[in-house]
């Protein structure tokens, strides 16, 4: 079942919980592409997210909300064929389940038509519960994302730690609760203190997945071009650079033009 264990098999919703019992980690990271996806898949991951986060690492935007339905339903069909045994899930953008629980019904239905999605990411506590239980209901698999939630920046002014009240703890509690409640089978609790995150991973049932939210969560998931180092100014202090891409690249590329001006590449045995 594990990402370790070296079998294959396909991570479905009751895998997550099984691991959380069992207090076998998830591993999760975000994906935009076919290739991306499928190297992920093939090393093990559990999870992929086509994160809105896209908005920011994709499209280069300051924020996720310029992000559409038909952007996620494009890369979400590139994700996934590349991916033959982790869990898909697609994040709702912004307006796409915020002005009703019928038009967020049907656009989580959206998703999984014009996709192999295995489900779908809405943020929010307490105000989405009425559209998680909907969707959910349908059988349509829901993980929440509580905490710091990017869609609500404007809001919120800033992208600061969440959770550090205790009337804000108290609501972070209550919204996990609620939606477990209603049906999601999994958490996302980003930016919060790592014993606010302990408190709510042993107040629920469901997994809980931490993005800077401390060690006591039940799994972990970061961005990917943040863990592997692709953009060397950002860097908050819960991402750990697993490798610094970005100055292997430029130090590819470099050596590639100075072989083209050298006229070193192609060489005879790379012509035809």
């Amino acid at each position: 079942m594990s990402s370790t264990s070296g079998q294959f098999r396909k991570v479905t919703t009751k895998t997550f919980t099984l691991m959380k019992q069992k207090g076998i980690k998830i591993s999760a990271l975000t994906a935009y592409d076919f290739i991306t996806a499928k190297l992920l898949d093939s090393a093990g991951i559990d999870l992929l997210l086509v994160g809105d986060s896209l908005g920011n690492v994709f499209q280069g935007n300051e924020t996720t909300l310029p992000v559409t339905m038909d952007e996620m339903i494009y890369h979400t069909k590139a994700v996934s064929k590349g991916v033959q045994r982790a869990m898909v899930i697609t994040d709702m953008p912004f307006m796409s389940y915020q002005l009703s629980v019928d038009e967020a019904f049907r656009n989580a239905g959206r998703i999984m038509k014009e996709t192999p999605a295995g489900g779908v990411k809405i943020e929010g506590g307490k105000r989405v519960a009425e559209t998680v239980r909907k969707i959910t209901e349908a059988g349509i698999p829901v993980m929440g994302h509580i905490g710091l939630t990017p869609q609500s920046i404007h809001q919120f002014g800033s992208y600061r730690e969440r959770g550090t009240s205790q009337e804000e703890a108290d609501e972070i509690i209550s919204d996990a609760k609620i939606l477990e409640e209603a049906g999601a089978f999994c958490i996302v609790l980003e930016k919060i203190p790592a014993r606010l995150a302990q408190k709510v991973s042993e107040s629920i049932e469901i997994p809980t997945i931490g993005i800077g939210a401390g060690p006591y969560c039940d799994g972990q998931i970061l961005v990917t071009p943040d863990m592997l180092g692709l953009n060397k100014e950002f860097r908050p202090r819960f991402v750990r650079h697993y490798l610094t891409l970005a100055d292997s690249i430029d130090t590819a590329i470099k050596q590639y033009i100075s072989d083209i001006r050298a006229k070193e590449f192609p060489s005879e045995s790379e012509s035809y």
